[in-house]
């Protein structure tokens, strides 16, 4: 996981920013919510200079460094009383170094209000006072904020890089190469796709093959971002199956070719297309299970509109 969030801009420039001079707040734009937290601390070390194996890293790992404040606990919410507390920590000299950080997790889910009533300690924090924030998504932080901000965008990882990481945390799992390549780049998803033992492709390619969509549907509901992923990757296969484009399958031929018998290439281009609308839905706090729904309808559309059908327009 380490070497994974390594590569990323957004460490290398906090890193290089702990030798020439760091912005004074900076925000970190990470779309894999589970692992944002533990990425923001790889950051924190990255901004102390702290070593492998330190004294310094041990604790920011443990958040008890007290020149490294994170906010909300984990799990938690930054309140309002929470943003009144760092406000005045703020103004207490750092403890063992020169500067202080304040690590604000989950600024995605941080209200407006909360947001507002930080807004000027971030604009113009204390002397050697520096402020780390990490949000899944850009439209859930005010303007304002943005404006303020030396703002980082960590893009989803590559299918290779991810595929790496899940070897080396996953030795023993099989299944990494259709879960590095399903995820979107996002690996708490591709390690929720290894933990389903595949059931999340199986579950994708009933759902395509039209079996009782009203539970699948609420199956999907409960399996969530996994579901969704597998659904993309399934159809991306069922798009090369049917264009005789074997070679880069990634799921069974033997588990894709009816699928594409029954969709065609030309329909499965705009299911993707579909499939991809609804992960963004997703983001935006769609109802998984009304997600679903809604895809099984518009793919039925795009099937049933497949120039191959004689009585069918192209969908627009």
């Amino acid at each position: 996981m380490q070497q994974l969030f390594r590569t990323t801009t957004a460490y290398r420039a906090l890193a290089e920013g702990a030798r020439t001079g760091e912005a004074h707040f900076t925000l970190v734009l990470f779309p894999d919510a589970v692992y944002l937290r533990a990425f923001l601390k790889e950051c924190a070390k990255a901004f102390f200079g702290a070593e492998d194996g330190s004294r310094t890293a041990r604790l920011i790992d443990e958040e008890s460094y007290s020149d490294c404040l994170i906010y909300p606990s984990a799990g938690g919410k930054l309140s309002a009383d929470l943003a009144g507390e760092i406000s005045d920590e703020s103004l207490l000299r750092p403890v063992e170094g020169t500067k202080k950080l304040f690590v604000l997790d989950a600024f995605q889910t941080v209200t407006p209000l909360v947001q507002n009533k930080l807004l000027k300690l971030l604009e113009e924090p204390p002397e050697g006072v520096f402020f780390l924030a990490g949000a899944t998504a850009e439209h859930t932080v005010l303007p304002t904020v943005l404006s303020r901000a030396n703002v980082r965008r960590v893009e989803p990882f590559s299918e290779q890089a991810i595929a790496g990481a899940l070897r080396r945390m996953h030795a023993a799992s099989p299944g990494t190469d259709a879960a590095a390549a399903a995820c979107g780049g996002i690996l708490s998803v591709a390690e929720q796709l290894l933990a389903g033992g595949g059931e999340d492709f199986r579950l994708a390619e009933r759902f395509l093959a039209g079996e009782d969509r009203i539970a699948l549907c609420r199956t999907a509901g409960e399996r969530g971002k996994p579901f969704f992923a597998a659904v993309r990757l399934v159809l991306r296969d069922v798009m090369f199956c049917a264009a005789g484009q074997r070679q880069y399958l990634v799921l069974p031929e033997k588990e894709i070719a009816p699928l594409a018998a029954r969709y065609g290439a030309g329909a499965a281009v705009h299911a993707l297309r579909y499939a991809a609308d609804a992960e963004r839905e997703l983001q935006f706090n769609a109802n998984p299970a009304q997600a679903a729904l809604t895809l099984a309808l518009r793919i039925e559309g795009a099937r049933g509109a497949d120039p191959s059908y004689p009585s069918g327009k192209r969908p627009t």
